[in-house]
């Protein structure tokens, strides 16, 4: 497998879930500005949108969106337990979760990474953002995980977003629940085999 990413962006998810699950992949760092590699290819052949991240399997297909590359690391392998059993309720409950972080959560940070964005633009999506995180803060407090009973690929892709507050000027310490949840999250080895990687530590 070959992981496409850019640092911090949220390829960063996938790339911790890799290491979690042991398996064997190359990480390949793109430039989101040129869209090229670091070896100076196309990125755009890879995946059109120009997005991270992408995953180029063995059999030559690519898989791009969150969503879809988690479940596929994680239905790699089962041993890591990163997802229930397909089928099973919790299943369709963290299918529940990863689209909200996808379509909601994530989509709502945004314009806020986005160069030319307005004024009133940016204020309206950090009020989203806030309202989003509050609602967060509240349903996973006391709780160990995001999803169920285990740690999973959303408890992942959550703590990577967690981690974009900080760069758009949103203060976590009114999250407290998420904080401590991120904390937690950030002593597992797999993240920081993961931040190393890309360069963030």
């Amino acid at each position: 497998m070959k992981l496409y990413y850019s640092p911090g962006a949220c390829s960063l998810a996938p790339h911790i879930a890799l290491y979690e699950t042991g398996a064997n992949f190359d990480a390949v760092k793109v430039d989101l500005g040129s869209r090229k590699t670091d070896a100076g290819d196309d990125f755009l052949v890879v995946n059109r949108a120009g997005k991270v991240p992408a995953l180029a399997l063995s059999t030559g297909e690519t898989l791009t969106e969150n969503p879809a590359i988690l479940l596929y690391i994680a239905d790699q392998n089962d041993g890591a337990g990163l997802a229930p059993r397909e089928g099973s309720l919790e299943r369709y409950q963290l299918l529940s979760r990863l689209g909200f972080l996808s379509s909601e959560l994530h989509k709502a940070f945004v314009p806020l990474f986005t160069p030319g964005t307005t004024d009133e633009a940016k204020a309206a999506a950090t009020k989203t953002v806030k309202d989003l995180l509050a609602g967060l803060d509240q349903e996973i407090a006391g709780k160990d995980h995001y999803v169920g009973e285990a740690f999973s690929v959303a408890d992942i892709y959550l703590f990577v977003i967690l981690s974009w507050p900080a760069h758009v000027g949103i203060d976590m310490a009114a999250y407290p629940a998420l904080g401590a949840f991120a904390g937690k999250i950030a002593q597992r080895p797999s993240v920081g085999a993961a931040l190393k990687a890309e360069g963030l530590i």
